[in-house]
């Protein structure tokens, strides 16, 4: 089983990435926001999750032990498999995914491909309470929030800054992003990046 990689990515195509890893590459599907995180040529770890099956063995990876945990709630879901586990994953991160149960909200979970209304429901009922440890409070606190650094803004600068960004300009786009947008708090990685990324392209994106 491999649980995780640390190597040289050397192709990224969509949600599909290529790390190598002494000498030997392999393809792993992540979510098109993790992709972006990624560079030609950039070293990465990435969480992994290798799922076997008669006619083809994946490769699924994570930028956080959080996520690959999600990752394997939502798949115990009857009627989940690993393609619409990761479809969940793309559209929220582990926090809004567990918020999401906890409200009893299965209409965001009907938004993935592959997800009906039935298996939308299922989710909400089948993880209720065991997404406790990964759920945020929403906005509240917005202001006490801004003032103190975000749990995710430093890994969103580093990945900002491996694109292509200036330093300076990646932390103002996530000060922005933290200190103006109602849902801040509750963001993960994926959606301050995503938040962060909406600030810097009007500008040119500050290259």
């Amino acid at each position: 089983m491999i649980a995780s990689l640390r190597g040289t990515c050397i192709d990224i195509a969509g949600s599909a990435v290529v790390v190598e890893v002494g000498g030997v590459g392999y393809a792993v599907t992540v979510t098109p926001a993790h992709a972006l995180t990624m560079r030609h040529g950039s070293e990465v770890f990435l969480r992994t999750r290798m799922i076997v099956r008669e006619d083809e063995h994946q490769l699924f990876g994570f930028e956080s032990a959080e996520a690959l945990q999600v990752f394997d709630f939502l798949r115990s879901v009857s009627g989940v498999g690993p393609k619409s586990a990761m479809g969940v994953l793309a559209h929220l991160d582990p926090a809004q995914v567990a918020n999401a149960v906890a409200a009893e909200d299965d209409a965001v979970f009907r938004k993935v491909s592959g997800i009906g209304p039935k298996t939308a429901k299922l989710i909400t009922v089948a993880l209720s309470g065991k997404l406790v440890a990964f759920e945020q409070a929403p906005a509240g606190a917005t202001v006490a929030g801004a003032a103190g650094a975000h749990p995710a803004a430093i890994d969103v600068v580093s990945a900002l800054v491996g694109l292509g960004w200036r330093e300076d300009a990646a932390q103002s786009a996530v000060d922005s992003v933290v200190a103006t947008d109602p849902g801040a708090a509750a963001m993960g990685t994926q959606s301050l990046l995503r938040a962060a990324l909406g600030t810097l392209r009007p500008a040119g994106a500050g290259r």
